[in-house]
């Protein structure tokens, strides 16, 4: 198990061997400290919690590459990447290491994916804190046939084509940094665990049919029963130059949670990448709370 030092916070990679797929991730701290289990947003992966973690000294963070990102395998071939598939992969994980009363923390889709683990498993999570979301993005259930089409064809032609190399590390790392509204270092981060090389030329690790249209989207009905279905005390954090959408989302939806408190802090879309110390700020006072 490979380990190094990032401000003072053992770093070591981690891998969970399930019955169908492995997952890996980083562990960061002391493993006998309280737990916190970190899940990352779409296309990025566990290094997304990097600078966080330096802040969090008191907890031992377990940030999954979620399947098909990082260093996690890809899901067979005659598989897809559904989103409900990803809440039971971190079922399993937990399962498989008996964990119990952790703390969730989740940004973005890993955000998502945490609302619909901790309504569905309330036993489990003692305290929930997600980045950037609040819950599924919803459609109208009429639009579930052009979803389901569009998903399909969007599908095939994936399958249909090739994927493209990046020609040298820099290059990807300004156009992730460019997508993201972030710093080169901030991008850095996240693209070393996207990268591999074999035989001397580049390839990503993130599987390329993460990329294409999800078949369903669930109803705004059914996403408030999932967060009305959230009992333990949650905290939402959103970045002052994040998306506006997850801004509106949030306000619309912060009374369908019983124990919920909306925070603001600087930042992209990605807040723990380029301000850790106000996000950590946060967090660190919520989960001393009580």
């Amino acid at each position: 198990m490979q380990e190094m030092s990032i401000k003072g916070v053992r770093k070591q990679e981690v891998e969970f061997p399930l019955r169908n797929i492995t997952l890996r991730g980083l562990g960061f701290g002391d493993s006998s400290k309280p737990l916190i289990v970190a899940l990352h947003g779409w296309l990025d992966n566990a290094a997304t919690f990097e600078p966080l973690a330096g802040y969090l000294t008191d907890y031992y963070l377990v940030a999954l590459d979620l399947a098909g990102h990082g260093k996690s395998d890809h899901r067979s071939k005659d598989a897809h990447y559904h989103l409900v598939d990803f809440v039971y992969d971190v079922h399993e994980v937990v399962e498989s290491q008996g964990w119990s009363d952790f703390i969730l923390l989740g940004h973005s889709m890993g955000g998502i994916i945490g609302s619909m683990y901790t309504s569905c498993f309330p036993e489990k999570v003692s305290k929930y804190i997600t980045i950037e979301s609040l819950g599924p993005f919803t459609k109208d259930s009429e639009s579930s046939p052009t979803q389901l089409r569009e998903s399909i064809e969007s599908r095939l032609a994936g399958a249909a084509s090739t994927g493209k190399h990046p020609s040298n590390k820099q290059s990807v790392i300004r156009a992730r940094a460019i997508a993201g509204g972030f710093s080169d270092d901030c991008a850095a981060i996240l693209v070393e665990r996207n990268l591999t090389e074999v035989n001397g030329q580049l390839e990503f690790t993130t599987d390329r049919r993460l990329r294409t249209f999800s078949s369903l989207r669930i109803t705004e009905d059914q996403a408030q029963a999932f967060l009305e279905a959230i009992t333990c005390p949650t905290i939402v954090i959103i970045a002052d130059n994040g998306y506006e959408i997850v801004k509106k989302t949030a306000e619309l939806r912060k009374n369908w949670i019983k124990q919920v408190k909306l925070l603001q802090s600087p930042g992209s879309h990605h807040p723990q990448l380029d301000n850790p110390q106000a996000v950590s700020a946060h967090i660190l006072h919520f989960v001393h709370e009580n």
